[in-house]
């Protein structure tokens, strides 16, 4: 390898995460009924292998060459029973990237009411969807849990040869769990993180 080598590959190569890395968009579905704007749940279906019964915002994994947007679209419409036509996107909301090697996209969107009452969602993924006043995130704080994230080292590690025979101190972190409860339905983690801060930024900003 000489620097002509170097110049060659990293002059227009784009910049990525180093390691094994995954991409999520998620939908958060404004939903316009008489004067009151609501936004639309999920339950995921209790059969999934991945957090089965929980709450959510319809979403998934970007597949390859797909954007963060048309992944959001495309998981709305798959799961809830709806065409492309009947969301409208906003714009996209601040992303969340997680300690555990992923990022989050969020899209803030419209669904139209009428849509929703001919949606038929897909039961393989989700066991229902109920809407809920965004006056009520307006007026309700969140119970906050903040938990500390640390590294778990196997005991074999070779401290000595990165000479710190006595240990080292490894960085920690720390992740805020947020819990709604609405109507018998706990909204929590990462999708009361999402609507929380939602309101958070319009109550700044608006």
């Amino acid at each position: 390898m000489n620097l002509h080598d170097f110049e060659e590959v990293f002059r227009d190569r784009t910049p990525r995460p180093q390691g094994r890395h995954r991409y999520y968009s998620v939908m958060v579905p404004l939903v316009q009924r008489g004067d009151e704007l609501f936004l639309l749940f999920e339950v995921r279906a209790e059969d999934m292998e991945i957090q089965p019964g929980e709450v959510c915002f319809p979403g998934g994994r970007q597949e390859e060459g797909e954007s963060a947007e048309d992944c959001a679209i495309r998981e709305t419409c798959e799961e809830l029973g709806i065409c492309r036509d009947d969301i409208h996107v906003i714009a996209p909301l601040d992303y969340i990237l997680m300690y555990s090697h992923f990022t989050l996209q969020p899209f803030l969107a419209v669904i139209d009411e009428a849509a929703l009452a001919t949606a038929r969602p897909n039961p393989s993924e989700v066991k229902e969807t109920f809407l809920v006043p965004v006056t009520f995130f307006q007026e309700t704080e969140p119970t906050i849990f903040d938990l500390e994230v640390a590294p778990l080292i196997p005991e074999d590690f070779p401290y000595e040869m990165i000479n710190a025979k006595g240990g080292y101190n490894w960085r920690k972190g720390r992740n805020s769990v947020p819990i709604y409860q609405y109507e018998g339905h706990a909204i929590w983690g990462l999708t009361a993180r999402i609507a929380c801060h939602l309101i958070q930024v319009m109550k700044r900003e608006a």
